[in-house]
This record gives C-alpha cells, structure tokens and sequence, in this order.
C-alpha cells in the first residue's frame, strides 16, 4: 500500500505527484492489471517461460 506523508509546506499537487511515482516504483498498477484477468495456472508458467527466454536472449552479447 502506497503511503505518502505530508511535510510542512507541501502541495496538494506536490503529494499527488509523490504519491503517483510510490504507486508506480512499488508495481501496484502491473499487479492489478495482472490480475484483472484470470489466468489458468498453465497459461501463467507459459508467460513466464517466454518472459524468461526473451530476457535470456537479451543479455546475449556479440563480438
């Protein structure tokens, strides 16, 4: 859960833009828009066996 606590002097614009970055660097909005869907238990290993694999052949190097 995002918490944002308000200093002296803050904005109600400044704790919106503090709270919207917390929201982003902690993943709260992959995680809903992961489980918005259901996903069969297969499926999910699927997509992370390919997750895995592109993330594998990216770090190859050439040279």
């Amino acid at each position: 859960m995002a918490v944002v606590k308000a200093q002296p002097g803050d904005t109600s614009d400044s704790m919106i833009r503090k709270f919207s970055k917390k929201v982003v660097t902690e993943g709260i909005l992959q995680d809903i828009k992961k489980r918005e869907i259901y996903q069969k238990p297969s499926q999910r290993r699927k997509e992370e066996k390919k997750e895995r694999q592109r993330r594998k052949f990216g770090r190859r190097t050439y040279g």
